[in-house]
């Protein structure tokens, strides 16, 4: 058996088992990442995030979702590394840089009550609407608002990479979703060649939107950093909303902020839940 200590953190509900590989990382890593995830033989997440270090950034990270498959970037789970490495004290700067496989970024550590991290701000990037970029198969540059064809009937859909591929539909009735359903078709759609995380959005009022989400590998979860800045570009494209908005999701607000050079700036809570041993077969 393999005695691994780890850290159980949210972001806006979007929660994760955090594993501090700093001098040793665990064996069989996607299997790991489907054990420790179950609800009731393991400790319940949404998948679990490896802290690393990185020769290009002050940490690196690495996702693997509740199914084993590596994530390209989330960035609930990037604010709680954020967070974990100032509360354990292994680094002394409120601005971070952090390895992902969507590129690097730029974190700012806000601190609350007892000196430890409340909140980050993420600096997302650059989104982009490229089909070659997402990768979506279409016959356009772009697919924004494009009607796909589904069991539920036809839906508008707009493709955003946020260094992971996202398909946005924005909806009237996004309580009366049978999300569990139409979720898991479109996130294995044909027209996304590595599948996709799927948002549904209600735009409430010009900077207000509410969402739920599916996110490939894992399912419906409390919130999604990159899906919530995917949304908030797809609603300011189309001319739904201003490019300020706050995202309602079922586990939280976060604060998207479209900057005049085009990046995206994500502002959301990030919070421990409980610490522990977990021992996991090496065989």
């Amino acid at each position: 058996m393999e005695e691994i200590l780890f850290t159980k953190m949210h972001g806006t509900g979007n929660d994760y088992v955090y594993i501090n590989c700093l001098d040793v990382t665990p064996s069989r890593i996607p299997q790991l990442a489907i054990d420790m995830s179950r609800p009731h033989t393991g400790i319940g997440a949404d998948g679990i995030i490896l802290i690393l270090p990185s020769d290009k950034a002050d940490f690196k990270m690495r996702i693997f979702n509740a199914d084993g498959s590596e994530a390209l970037m989330c960035g609930n789970g990037s604010r709680c590394v954020g967070k974990y490495v100032w509360d354990h004290r292994l680094t002394e700067s409120s601005d971070i840089t952090l390895e992902t496989l969507s590129g690097i970024k730029r974190l700012h550590l806000h601190t609350g009550a007892g000196g430890t991290v409340s909140s980050v701000t993420v600096d997302m990037g650059t989104p982009s609407t490229l089909c070659r970029d997402i990768p979506v198969n279409h016959k356009g540059q772009n697919m924004i608002d494009c009607p796909v064809q589904t069991s539920s009937g036809e839906m508008r859909l707009t493709a955003i990479s946020m260094g992971n591929p996202h398909g946005v539909i924005f909806t009237e009735c996004i309580d009366s979703l049978n999300l569990p359903s139409i979720g898991r078709e479109l996130e294995t759609h044909p027209m996304w060649p590595d599948r996709a995380n799927i948002e549904f959005a209600q735009v409430i009022s010009p900077n207000e939107i509410i969402m739920r989400v599916w996110e490939r590998g894992s399912g419906e979860t409390m919130a999604c950093g990159t899906g919530a800045c995917a949304t908030a570009v797809a609603a300011a494209i189309t001319g739904r909303c201003g490019r300020d908005v706050t995202v309602h999701l079922r586990g939280g607000d976060l604060q998207i902020t479209h900057a005049p050079d085009g990046r995206i700036l994500m502002t959301g809570e990030a919070a421990t839940v409980f610490e522990g041993r977990y021992f996991h077969k090496t065989k």
